[in-house]
Parts: structure tokens; C-alpha cells; sequence
């Protein structure tokens, strides 16, 4: 099977350990153990509770804990509708996995996460893409989403929030699409990975998995929610998804890990103080980026209004690749170019890791380009 290299991926395999600032970092500020005991009130003593633990295979589909607290982020899934994968990587992958094949029509909302298109291509489905435009504020152009969504679409794929660009469909938005794809019989997989992040009120998007009956979120523990080095995700389906995807999944998972299973169920019961926190660290940091974008005359974006990340455009005559490595060579710096998104003449930041990190690499990426020729 043929498969599309992951651009972004092969960028941050290449450079992540190799800059002293990871402004290109998409999670919120990971916790440590200690802290994560700390939020939920539990202190080092109570990790006594874990020698006792057997190191088995565990429950497969995901313990009833750890399902009945990932269902209680949602406002009409139960525990048989959800199932626990390896990240939200694993998640995405078993759903094209199990759902698309050679042929069917997949509408991918880009740019998105490149498995939503590179998977069911390597299949070898029909996958045609719908592009995010800035002057549309990175929201999708519903009429020219009917256009492509034709009778018999097997998917819709997106991201809400959309990663890179950080831009929110809300509730309104989301029932329009819903009301194509009813139309037109089609899935909805919606990556949520990044639910939990709005700049504004409670912070929790609304889920396509609440709003429609053929509604597939995937999500997981990496980015709102700290814990990447989990490597935790789930689906949030229908059970009739449920099942399809369980028989690939006993190809490829098996299970996760009883002692990731038992730190995602303990952070997810206390989500409350997780996602206070990251909203506390993304909300004060996208001013911080805010007012250096203000100040920046070669560097313009759409502000994010949600997620973690931002795509700027900068006005600068190199390619996107040519601008990440000459900064990180000069700086340090490290940023994600556009071009591993189908983005040129964008870069892509996170701005959800540690303020003061945050604070130090802007100011090295203005002096950057500040000694750039006009």
C-alpha cells in the first residue's frame, strides 16, 4: 500500500530535538505526573495504588472507568458508544480504516491533519478536497461544500478547531453541515483533538457526535489535554462504528496500556481543573502573540479563536521551508513551515507551551526579521 509521506511529521521528526525553542510544539504545556496529581488532589502517596496493578493486556475495548469518563465530555454518548485507541492518531486511522474504501467519494476539509486525506487515498477512494480560504476566516464554503458532496459521499472529514489555522465551527455552522451530509447519506468524522480550547466561555466546541446521527469524534489526551506522552485517543460513534472499527482494531491495538488508561480516566474526571488550566496557559499566550503580531509589519494572520496553533503569513520572497530552517539555523527557533500543510507562504506556531518560552523565541523571530533585506 502506497501512502502519502506526512508532511508534518517528517518536519518535526527532523528538527524537534534539534532547536533550543519549540515554537511548532501544537499541545498545551505537558503535565508531569506530580502536577497532574497535584490538579486532581491526589499527592505521590497514592501512586502506591499502581504496584498492585498487573501488567495484562487490561480491558480491551478501554476500562469501564476510563469509557464512562470519556462519554461524560459528551452530551449524548454512553459508554458502548465509545472506544479507546492509541491516541487520536489511531483513532483517525481506524475510522477510514474501517469505513471508506476503493472508490467512495471522502470530501476532506483542508488544510486539516494530512490523515484525513492521504488515508483514504492510499486506499483509494475519490477524496476531494474543499480548501479553507483566509478572506472566509478559515471557515468552509457551505455552497461549495453541497457541490462536492454528492448523493452517495461515504465521508465528510474535518477538524473542529481546525488545526493549523485555529479557526472554530461553531453550533450554527456545524448543523448546516450536518443538514449536507444528511442529505447526501454521508459520515461526519470530526477530529476533536483539540476540544476543550475556545478562547471564549466554557471552551467546549460542540460535538459533531451530539449533533447527528451518523456523527464520528475522534479526540484524545495529547493536545487539550496535556498528556500526550499517554498516547490515549478515542472514538465517539454510533455502535454500529463501533464494531467495524473494533474488528480492524484487533489487527493493530489490541488494547492500550492499563497504567495510560488509568492516568487518562483520573485527568478526565477532573477535567474541570485540566482544561482550566490549559485554557488559562492558551488564553494568555494568544495575546501574547496577539500583540507581537500587532507590532510585526511582515507578519499577518487570522486570530485563532480556538486550538492551539496559528498559521502567519509572512511577507518575506523565500519559500515556507526556506524561512523555518534559515530561522532555526540563526535563532534556535523552530516553527512548522506551510508548504508540509499545503500552505505556502504560511508558517504555522504553537502557542500553547510555556509563556516564557513563548515570550524569548518572538522576540528572536523579530530580530530575525528584522534583519531581512526589504
Amino acid at each position: 500500500m502506497y501512502i502519502e509521506p506526512f508532511g508534518v511529521e517528517i518536519w518535526m521528526n527532523e528538527w524537534e530535538t534539534r532547536c533550543a525553542l519549540n515554537l511548532a510544539e501544537t499541545c498545551v504545556e505537558s503535565l508531569t505526573i506530580k502536577e497532574l496529581l497535584q490538579l486532581t488532589g491526589k499527592n505521590d502517596t497514592d501512586l502506591s495504588g499502581l504496584l498492585t496493578m498487573k501488567m495484562t493486556y487490561g480491558a480491551i475495548e478501554g476500562s469501564d472507568r476510563l469509557r464512562d469518563a470519556i462519554a461524560g465530555i459528551y452530551d449524548t454518548q454512553a459508554r458502548q458508544n465509545i472506544i479507546v485507541t492509541h491516541g487520536t492518531i489511531g483513532a483517525n486511522m481506524l475510522v477510514h480504516k474501517a469505513l471508506v474504501g476503493a472508490g467512495d467519494r471522502v470530501v476532506a476539509i483542508v488544510p486539516t491533519y494530512q490523515q484525513h486525506y492521504s488515508i483514504p487515498e492510499s486506499i483509494g477512494a475519490d477524496v476531494q478536497q474543499l480548501q479553507l480560504r483566509e478572506n472566509d476566516g478559515f471557515l468552509p464554503d457551505l455552497d461549495a461544500l453541497r457541490d462536492l458532496v454528492v448523493p452517495g459521499t461515504k465521508l465528510i472529514a474535518l477538524t473542529n478547531p481546525n488545526n493549523p489555522t485555529g479557526a472554530l465551527i461553531e453550533r450554527p455552522m456545524l448543523e448546516e453541515i450536518v443538514q449536507i451530509a444528511r442529505a447526501a447519506g454521508a459520515w461526519i468524522l470530526c477530529d476533536e483533538v483539540y476540544r476543550g480550547t475556545d478562547q471564549h466561555g466554557a471552551g467546549m466546541t460542540t460535538s459533531i457526535a451530539d449533533l447527528y446521527e451518523k456523527g464520528i469524534s475522534t479526540a484524545g489526551m495529547s493536545k487539550a489535554y496535556s498528556l500526550a506522552g499517554l498516547r490515549l485517543g478515542w472514538i465517539a460513534a454510533p455502535q454500529e462504528v463501533i464494531e467495524a472499527v473494533s474488528i480492524h482494531r484487533d489487527y493493530d491495538t489490541i488494547s492500550v496500556g492499563v497504567i495510560d488508561d488509568y492516568f487518562a480516566a483520573l485527568a478526565l474526571e477532573h477535567r474541570e481543573k485540566v482544561l482550566a488550566r490549559s485554557q488559562t496557559i492558551t488564553r494568555g499566550n494568544l495575546s501574547l502573540l496577539e500583540d507581537w503580531v500587532e507590532k510585526e509589519p511582515r507578519i499577518s494572520w487570522v486570530k485563532p479563536r480556538s486550538g492551539t496553533t496559528a498559521l502567519l503569513k509572512y511577507d518575506l520572497p523565500v519559500s515556507s521551508k526556506e524561512f523555518c530552517v534559515t530561522l532555526l539555523n540563526e535563532t534556535g527557533v523552530m516553527f512548522t513551515p506551510g508548504s508540509a500543510m499545503n500552505m505556502e507562504g504560511y508558517v504555522r506556531i504553537g502557542y500553547a507551551n510555556n509563556p516564557d518560552i513563548l515570550k524569548k523565541g518572538l522576540a528572536l523571530v523579530s530580530d530575525f526579521l528584522a534583519r531581512q533585506p526589504e
